[in-house]
């Protein structure tokens, strides 16, 4: 820290000789070397450094700051009166700052840059972070605005004072060319060492290495709008492309899976930030997550060793809107913050309007986190039993929402409401960044590991935990009689531990850190995905490469409805026709023998890259063939989402969802379920009723020391009854 302070120190002396902040050129200076350091402390502390890895990478880097910060500096230098010059250079400054120091706060979380869709929708996804936000907070973090506060008081106490004389306009033009120059000159740069930058998609991390984080918003916005001018201008016959894609991709079923869950229940169990390395996984000669174990490895459970997330800058919300539409998320953004609003042919409409089942979502956070509360009306969720239907007080709680054991312990009083056959989804959150669990929660009996990072050590804590959750839920559907007749689908959404992280994670997993290579960065992107058939005696391991596009065809074909008549992109993993090629949002792919990955084609058995000089016709051909394939496939669902096709298709049996048919309040869904139980008599088939009228709460059983805490509301305290049903 004191070195940081000297040196910061001694730059501000430097640029006090080098450039009079007394006149207004001096000041502008100021202010745009400043903001070039703390440009850098970031591109290094917290991004990582963007994954330079050559001289002209890094000299790249150095310089791209300066163009468009040249540029917009110079934009107010043609403002004449001198306080509004003033105010307005420092006005951009902090708008400048704050944008850098979100990206800062995003790539600490999620490894990605903040979208313009994002921060659109930014109310949507801040309401529901919570304490996590403080938790991304650095000792850097100080530094990315020392600057802003010390200028502005030295402008008060007029240790800088303020030139009255403005630039000249010749001045002004000047500097403005030469942030233009400073701009194509940087673009030359960019293109010999990445050609092609602009126009093939590459990943937002190569927009920021090579153009800087500026100019990645500037190129986000303009892409934003362009895309909403697409969906002003698309045309019903613009599905066709994309119906006749869909057409020629269909997967067969296969006879032996098909139907066989059909009127079943289904329980989705979302497994946050869930890896496949932990299932199996010992530490301290201690399983992770040994029930979770028991069902990948259970006689009724079908796994899949070889299932790849596919998720985008959405995470979460991207991986739930492949699973319930089969489309892809977006390169940049998410569907959920600014395509709430599409016309969405999703699971839940589709399976209660082809099997007469009743739907639901079960989650601990706030309804409007991520858009939730608009997305699932779209989709045509009947419930959603968010925060507001459980006690989220105190310790009950953590940065995310509801703990995962007491998630699953209170939904029972509305699960059991809900007639059968019933579609329902439960999103857990305690495994979730940056993995904090109370003490109280900690199996005392489980140690983690003890790497030098603590977000790799609590992820196993949290993993743990997040075990012992789903073992304490089977037990009660076990014992509530549901388990014999439902079908799980348990599955990872995406990766928990970050790239920049994984050289640490690699001992833990039985990797050498030291040979770490890009390929294993993808191969670690693998989560779980396992089928559970109770009684079905199906259990096997099945090795088949696929990922979150294919949850859908598969889920609909074991339940009997086929997929012919949806747009679809995903194909069923049983299919003797899958096509064993899993695309990646940033337009890699794996496959059985190869990944595409970092610009390069790895060889899976060997993990080492295979040199172009070294590459038959044959597999170049493939190669080319794969990629294709996957462009062609993002393009297509992008283009789908972007323009709103699904608005212009009407599949033969499907009607169109309205969300205003959908009423998520606590008073309006009890009321509903209550009098649905109640009309139906001894026809409804709901758990509740099947037990006489009478809870079935009593049967969960879980260890949460949360449960008997007292309740804080109003100023009063309230204990609520453990059996307590919510009514």
């Amino acid at each position: 820290m004191k070195a940081m302070i000297l040196a910061l120190r001694n730059f501000w002396k430097w640029s006090l000789k080098r450039f009079n902040p007394n006149n207004r050129v001096g000041f502008l200076w100021l202010l745009t070397l400043f903001f070039w350091a703390k440009t850098l402390l970031a591109y290094f502390l917290d991004f990582g450094g963007l994954g330079a890895s050559d001289p002209i990478q890094f000299f790249i880097m150095i310089i791209n700051p300066f163009a468009v910060m040249i540029i917009v500096f110079s934009l107010s230098s043609f403002i004449k009166r001198k306080l509004p010059f003033y105010i307005t250079a420092i006005v951009i400054d902090i708008l400048l700052t704050l944008l850098l120091y979100v990206n800062c706060i995003s790539y600490r979380e999620m490894t990605s840059f903040v979208s313009v869709n994002q921060m659109l929708g930014y109310s949507k996804i801040n309401q529901g972070l919570g304490g996590a936000s403080i938790s991304l907070m650095r000792i850097q973090d100080f530094f990315y605005w020392l600057d802003l506060v010390v200028i502005t008081i030295l402008l008060v106490i007029k240790k800088i004072k303020m030139q009255e004389t403005p630039i000249t306009k010749h001045n002004s033009i000047l500097g403005l060319s030469l942030g233009i120059l400073a701009l194509f000159f940087n673009l030359f740069l960019a293109d010999c060492s990445r050609p092609q930058l602009l126009t093939r998609g590459f990943d937002d991390t190569y927009m920021v290495k090579y153009m800087g984080i500026n100019f990645y918003t500037i190129e986000d916005a303009v892409n934003t709008v362009q895309i909403d001018a697409l969906r002003s201008s698309a045309k019903p016959n613009d599905i066709s492309k994309v119906r006749s894609y869909v057409k020629s991709h269909y997967a067969k079923a296969n006879s032996k899976y098909y139907g066989i869950a059909k009127g079943k229940n289904v329980i989705i169990i979302h497994l946050e930030s869930f890896q496949q390395f932990s299932i199996d996984q010992k530490i301290n000669g201690k399983e992770v997550t040994p029930f979770l174990n028991s069902l990948y490895h259970g006689k009724d459970t079908i796994s899949f060793s070889n299932f790849f997330n596919e998720v985008g800058q959405g995470k979460t919300s991207d991986a739930e809107n492949m699973l319930e539409t089969s489309t892809f998320g977006l390169p940049s953004g998410s569907v959920f913050t600014k395509y709430a609003s599409n016309t969405f042919q999703a699971m839940p409409a589709i399976i209660s309007q082809r099997l007469g089942y009743s739907t639901a979502v079960f989650h601990g956070n706030v309804a409007s986190f991520w858009n939730r509360d608009t997305v699932y009306k779209s989709m045509g969720y009947q419930h959603f039993f968010d925060a507001s239907f459980y006690d989220v007080s105190g310790e009950k709680s953590e940065s995310w929402g509801l703990k995962d054991k007491l998630l699953f312990k209170d939904s029972v009083a509305y699960l059991e409401k809900l007639q059968q056959p019933f579609y329902v989804k439960y999103l857990t959150v305690t495994n979730h960044y940056p993995f904090t669990l109370d003490t109280v929660d900690q199996d005392p009996n489980f140690k983690t590991s003890d790497t030098d990072d603590p977000i790799i050590n609590n992820y196993f804590i949290t993993n743990h935990y997040l075990d012992q959750s789903v073992k304490e839920f089977y037990s009660y559907l076990s014992k509530a009689g549901l388990l014999k007749n439902s079908i799980i689908i348990i599955y990872g959404d995406h990766y928990g531990i970050s790239e920049s992280e994984n050289k640490t994670l690699a001992s833990v997993i039985g990797k050498n850190p030291t040979t770490w290579t890009a390929n294993d960065d993808v191969q670690l992107q693998r989560v779980p995905f396992m089928i559970d058939i109770p009684g079905s005696k199906l259990g096997h391991i099945d090795k088949t490469y696929g990922g979150e596009i294919d949850v859908l065809p598969t889920l609909e074909h074991l339940l009997g409805i086929s997929t012919k008549r949806y747009i679809q992109f995903g194909q069923d993993l049983f299919s003797k026709q899958h096509k064993q090629l899993v695309a990646f949002r940033d337009q890699d792919f794996t496959t059985p023998k190869y990944t595409y990955t970092a610009g390069k084609l790895w060889d899976n058995k060997t993990d080492k890259v295979i040199p172009t000089s070294s590459i038959s016709k044959a597999l170049a051909k493939k190669v080319s063939t794969w990629q294709k394939a996957v462009n062609k496939e993002l393009n297509l669902s992008d283009e789908l989402i972007y323009k709103d096709l699904l608005r212009f298709y009407k599949p033969k049996g499907f009607k169109t969802v309205n969300p205003k048919n959908y009423d998520y309040g606590v008073s309006a869904t009890k009321r509903a379920l209550n009098k649905q139980n109640r009309i139906l008599g001894s026809k409804s088939t709901s758990l509740w009723s099947r037990n006489g009228d009478k809870s079935t709460a009593s049967l969960y059983k879980t260890d949460a020391p949360e449960q008997y805490y007292p309740r804080v509301s109003w100023g009063r305290i309230q204990i609520r009854n453990p059996d307590d049903n919510g009514e």
